[in-house]
């Protein structure tokens, strides 16, 4: 079967979408039929230049920056489509060519002029304007950083790709969440799968350990508002107003670090926070190895909380938001906390400082929970199944 995946960022840009974008692509190129032979021919178009990223690396076939008519091509020649977030052009191209066409939402553009569900004006997840036609209010939501006629396009092209992924073949959510909160037909869930770091490592290995700094926690993600790195911010101040011993280290890079930076240094944290920005490989393990808890304080609704799940199977323990797709990862196998709460979030660091062996024994649930729920191979045999079944009702 050919199949055409299309993403709009791809390597080397970095970022969730990136990274399972690209774990899908490979396990499906990779992917053999019960009698060893490739089921998949992998094609995958985006507009991310690739600048010093070696295409060739990866077992499938990339077309970069592919213009009108190239990107028509691809969609004739393909038996199957599958869009990374409802895309206008290739949904377009798709609809006109009447091919197959899988939508896997991994933001809310479908539903959300900013993609996000989050409310800009309070900093606080959006009640749901856009379900409920108060079309005036999105576009207030979204002025203030797109521009008056930026904010209008935005709206416009949420409505095109919501009536376009409502006749897609098949739509994807990564969570229950996602699903309930888009209302989009022939929906079905596939929850992000990962792979296993330790998969072939001996029995000691594979199981969690206990932190080299039990006092220390870490927020891994990118500077943003939406992100609720404030809240982790106000958190660590209040632990140290009662005299606690805490450090916090922010993994990230982003547009809200000048103003999260002023924040450390009118709160006096400058002995407290570190933020290191923007860290892979190495760099990031030996920061993330040592911490007793990754804490991600989101304040808008995840989509699936893949940053959790990543820390998780390596048996890391994560204090999370009990919101959206991260509250489903996380939530009996972490500690969660109300969105925007900083007292709640101090509470549940406390837990981790107070209480010995819970960090151990959160890591070791984490693990168990991503190895079950969350394996690499049951994302990529969930979306073959969804492949062969639509092209089957497009070729009866």
């Amino acid at each position: 079967m050919k199949l055409l995946l299309y993403s709009h960022y791809f390597a080397p840009s970095v970022g969730g979408v990136e990274t399972i974008v690209q774990s899908l692509a490979r396990g499906l190129a990779e992917h053999r039929t019960s009698n060893s032979l490739q089921e998949f021919e992998v094609t995958l178009a985006t507009n991310t230049p690739a600048q010093n990223f070696d295409d060739h690396s990866l077992p499938f076939r990339i077309v970069r920056r592919p213009g009108l008519f190239r990107l028509w091509q691809l969609v004739r020649a393909a038996d199957v489509i599958h869009l990374a977030g409802p895309a206008l052009m290739p949904l377009l191209l798709a609809n006109v060519a009447r091919k197959a066409v899988v939508v896997e939402h991994h933001g809310y553009q479908a539903t959300c002029p900013n993609g996000l569900l989050f409310h800009h004006p309070s900093e606080a997840v959006c009640p749901g304007y856009f379900e409920a036609g108060k079309f005036e209010e999105c576009w207030k939501c979204n002025r203030k950083i797109e521009g008056t006629a930026g904010s209008l396009l935005l709206l416009v092209k949420t409505l095109a790709r919501r009536a376009l992924s409502r006749h897609a073949a098949a739509n994807i959510a990564p969570s229950q969440h996602v699903a309930a909160r888009q209302h989009l037909p022939r929906t079905t869930v596939i929850v992000h799968g990962v792979a296993d770091p330790m998969h072939g490592k001996d029995a000691a290995a594979t199981t969690a350990s206990e932190p080299n700094d039990g006092s220390s926690f870490a927020y891994l993600g990118r500077l943003v508002v939406e992100k609720g790195v404030t809240v982790l911010l106000e958190a660590a101040r209040l632990l140290r107003a009662e005299g606690r011993e805490v450090r916090v280290t922010l993994i990230g890079d982003g547009p809200d670090r000048p103003r999260l930076e002023k924040q450390i240094a009118a709160e006096h944290l400058e002995n407290v926070v570190r933020i290191t920005g923007f860290l892979s490989g190495a760099a990031l393990r030996h920061e993330t190895e040592r911490v007793a808890a990754i804490v991600i304080p989101t304040v808008m609704e995840e989509t699936a909380g893949l940053a959790a799940l990543e820390q998780m199977i390596q048996g890391r323990p994560v204090i999370a938001s009990a919101i959206g797709g991260l509250g489903e990862i996380v939530s009996g196998a972490g500690l969660t906390f109300p969105p925007n709460d900083p007292m709640e979030l101090a509470r549940a660091i406390k837990r981790i400082l107070d209480e010995p062996g819970l960090a151990f024994s959160l890591g070791v649930s984490a693990r168990e929970r991503a190895l079950r729920s969350y394996s690499f191979g049951g994302m990529i045999d969930a979306h073959a199944c969804v492949y062969r079944a639509v092209y089957e009702a497009f070729h009866r």
